[in-house]
């Protein structure tokens, strides 16, 4: 439950919502001192060290008595991962190994070797779990795509980030309208599995998020991989030329691109624009100058707006 209350505290004058996005989309904003938006997605700081002892230990499993030598409730971490991954945190460390051990076999390294390097008693056991996550036996998909799935918080709610080895593949908020669509789209395309990992791209789309969000950052540097049809790409790269803290149209848009008569298809291309803020299909608006189309909901976008016209002066 979520309480929005103005300065008046009578009981007449409050509202509750079931979600910041109620909130959101009924006009309120997020208070800049206390970032409800932000901090209510934070992992707790038990589930924080659960995860960092992934990280540290990419190649054993994290089991429930490790936790708690480490002072961590095991039930919490995985209320925690079921609610906010939509798996158990043991589904978790599985794919976080697994993905390891496709980074070294596209290293080089033979499957037995990381099989038992990796925990596993035997070449079977792994190869099951490997074909389970990834579609393929370790053998057939040494040279196969894999995309990597993060998550990170924001001041309008927690977003995935998506990326390949040449780079992001998707940025949305987690309530995004056809989220598990896009998902799927993503792996024909790339002919790829998704599964829970980090790699340098998704590292350095969340740093330049965090100075984007703080107003430190008008343009990104990190490197973007748009899989779609040669229209769509050029739709796409268009809106790179929209300047920070403005705005543009449909009808611009299709002016850009040398197709002026072809406005629908270029709304259409913005609506299958996988990687939102860094491709900035909401510097997009309609031609009476109302806000329009934008899949994370109408007030992210009159955020997101305001929030670049507010620090059009940054560096």
């Amino acid at each position: 439950m979520l309480l929005v209350a103005p300065e008046n505290l009578n009981i007449e004058n409050v509202s509750f919502y079931t979600t910041f996005k109620d909130a959101l989309d009924e006009g309120f904003r997020p208070c800049k001192i206390c970032r409800p938006t932000e901090n209510a997605n934070l992992a707790p700081v038990e589930v924080e060290l659960a995860i960092q002892l992934v990280k540290d230990n990419p190649k054993d499993k994290v089991s429930d008595f490790r936790l708690k030598e480490c002072g961590v409730s095991p039930e919490l971490v995985r209320r925690w991962f079921k609610k906010h991954y939509g798996m158990t945190f043991q589904a978790y460390q599985r794919m976080y190994r697994i993905n390891n051990a496709m980074m070294e076999l596209k290293g080089g390294r033979k499957a037995t070797d990381i099989a038992l390097d990796t925990g596993y008693d035997s070449l079977s056991g792994f190869g099951y779990t490997y074909k389970k996550y990834i579609g393929k036996s370790p053998k057939n998909s040494v040279n196969d795509n894999v995309i990597l799935i993060s998550r990170l918080t924001t001041p309008l709610g927690p977003m995935f980030v998506c990326a390949t080895e040449q780079g992001v593949c998707l940025l949305e908020f987690v309530d995004r309208r056809m989220l598990e669509t896009e998902f799927r789209d993503l792996q024909r395309l790339l002919k790829a599995s998704i599964i829970v990992g980090e790699n340098r791209h998704i590292d350095q789309a969340k740093k330049e998020l965090a100075e984007y969000f703080d107003g430190q950052r008008k343009t990104f540097d990190v490197s973007l991989h748009t899989p779609g049809t040669d229209f769509q790409n050029t739709v796409w790269q268009a809106l790179h030329a929209i300047p920070f803290g403005e705005t543009s149209t449909y009808q611009k848009q299709a002016e850009r691109i040398d197709k002026p008569k072809a406005i629908r298809a270029v709304a259409s291309a913005n609506g299958f624009n996988r990687i939102s803020i860094m491709v900035p299909c909401h510097r997009v608006i309609g031609k009476d100058g109302k806000l329009v189309g934008y899949g994370g909901g109408l007030e992210r976008k009159r955020w997101l707006i305001e929030h670049e016209q507010a620090n059009q002066s940054c560096v």
